[in-house]
């Protein structure tokens, strides 16, 4: 697991994205896992929902405690509804692990659910599922140029 956060590292260093990766022994796969490593409240973190699509891959990135309406997706899109990709395809797609997979790094449509602004920082997977990473949501948005749209249930 440890070359998937070396990898995340790396691509932070060479392409400037100021964000603090966190590496934990427990697993940080779900939201309270995650916020429990951390000690702080679930509402800062966000997740990186990897769908399929006739266009590719996107990732719709919400609070951690909302769902992602794969109908709201594929109308903002203006495609057929999308489904959810397979951990085998988040794998192959992004090159990082279900349970882990960041919202930056790799090629997707990255769509940013609105209430994800709201937070000036948050934490999200790390490239492990026992890894994390805090970032600003203005300097998200510069790492994957994402879309601002309400794609939450």
């Amino acid at each position: 697991m440890k070359e998937y956060e070396e990898k995340l590292k790396r691509f932070m260093f060479d392409n400037k994205i100021s964000g603090e990766h966190l590496s934990f022994s427990k697993s940080c796969h779900s939201v309270e896992e995650a916020a429990n490593a951390v000690k702080t409240s679930s509402d800062n973190f966000v997740k990186s929902i990897c769908l399929i699509s006739s266009r590719g891959l996107i990732v719709a990135i919400v609070k951690g405690e909302n769902r992602v309406s794969t109908t709201s997706v594929g109308k903002v899109l203006g495609i057929e509804r999308p489904r959810i990709a397979t951990p085998e395809e988040i794998l192959d797609l992004t090159g990082y692990l279900c349970g882990g997979t960041p919202s930056f790094g790799y090629s997707a449509i990255f769509l940013i659910d609105e209430e994800v602004m709201k937070k000036e920082t948050a934490y999200m997977g790390g490239g492990s599922p026992n890894s994390l990473v805090k970032i600003s949501t203005s300097e998200l948005v510069r790492a994957n140029s994402g879309k601002f749209v309400k794609i939450r249930k």
